[in-house]
């Protein structure tokens, strides 16, 4: 297992490296001179190179990414071209938007999906567990900007019942309030994210429920319930984990249409902003923040993966010599 984290752990540098390196130049094949966030329209040529003097677009590629890499070995990730105000702490801001939104969402929509995904397996030759299938189905193929606008018919415009959208200024100091924000948003994330779970924990049951070695354990007197929870439960979790693992980097990614439709001041929308001014210091920090969380999800995926299912751990070992 050491060994594992070792490999594992390294390979996480290199993939931290790379997207540093990808990031970096993707932004700046794109056209235009991130500059021009700071010039008018009939701007100056003096004007002109004074801006890319600022921002630092007029020394070579080369010197610019290891200025990049250095501050970002700092935990710098520079000042904004519009604000002038430093990135990191303003995603750090955002981070208490975005973290709690994912976190709630997912840990939601994993109380919705394991019960009933693991019922609709055990009900899967009835109508009603079919009924349950179809309507996961459906609400996979529902965009989540389209259930939040429904939300937000129903329970604020409707019944008053909650919020339209927006994030108190007072933050987390409220804890009352800002949880009454982020509700809506909340059921918006869990009601896709279970609709897709549903179906991954449904077909991992399902394995489980026709294995040999569960049908031996009914054979030797055990229920149904007690030979799954004691013969199949961990068999059953080891695939769904590394499903849950893209999910919630999947979720964290896609908060930018949720915190539009909610006009919450999250990690999206200073992204969207950034785009829109093509500042290029909260462009880089945002996606290098988002590339860090993904990389580090999978990671811990992988790692939770192979504590629960011990062939894992085996077959890593047997690799190694």
């Amino acid at each position: 297992m050491v060994r594992y984290l070792v490999r594992r752990g390294g390979l996480l540098v290199a993939s931290l490296l790379f997207a540093s390196v990808a990031l970096f130049l993707l932004l700046r094949v794109l056209p235009g001179d991130p500059a021009n966030a700071l010039l008018t329209v009939n701007a100056t040529p003096e004007q002109i190179a004074a801006a890319q003097r600022q921002v630092g677009s007029d020394r070579p590629l080369p010197e610019q990414f290891v200025t990049w890499l250095g501050q970002l070995a700092r935990l710098d990730f520079g000042h904004s071209f519009v604000s002038t105000l430093p990135v990191g702490p303003e995603i750090v801001d955002r981070l208490a938007v975005t973290l709690p939104l994912t976190l709630i969402s997912f840990a939601l929509a994993i109380i919705i999906a394991v019960p009933v995904g693991y019922l609709c397996a055990r009900w899967s030759r009835t109508w009603y567990g079919a009924a349950i299938s179809a309507l996961s189905q459906l609400g996979i193929a529902v965009p989540a900007f389209w259930v939040g606008m429904l939300l937000v018919f129903v329970f604020a415009l409707r019944l008053r019942v909650f919020p339209s959208g927006g994030f108190q200024r007072a933050g987390w100091a409220d804890p009352g309030a800002a949880v009454t924000s982020l509700t809506l948003p909340v059921l918006t994330i869990a009601i896709v994210m279970s609709a897709s779970l549903i179906r991954y924990v449904r077909s991992a049951t399902l394995d489980v429920l026709g294995s040999d070695y569960l049908r031996t354990a009914r054979a030797l007197g055990a229920s149904g319930t007690e030979a799954m929870w004691r013969h199949g439960l961990r068999n059953a979790a080891g695939p769904v984990v590394s499903v849950l693992g893209i999910e919630l980097a999947t979720t964290f990614l896609g908060a930018v249409v949720v915190e539009s439709v909610f006009a919450l001041p999250g990690l999206g929308s200073m992204l969207v902003k950034g785009i829109t001014q093509h500042d290029y210091p909260v462009i880089q920090g945002v996606l290098f923040v988002s590339t860090v969380a993904v990389l580090v999800i999978g990671f811990l995926a992988d790692l939770a993966q192979r504590l629960i299912d011990p062939r894992l751990r085996r077959a890593s070992s047997g690799s190694a010599r």
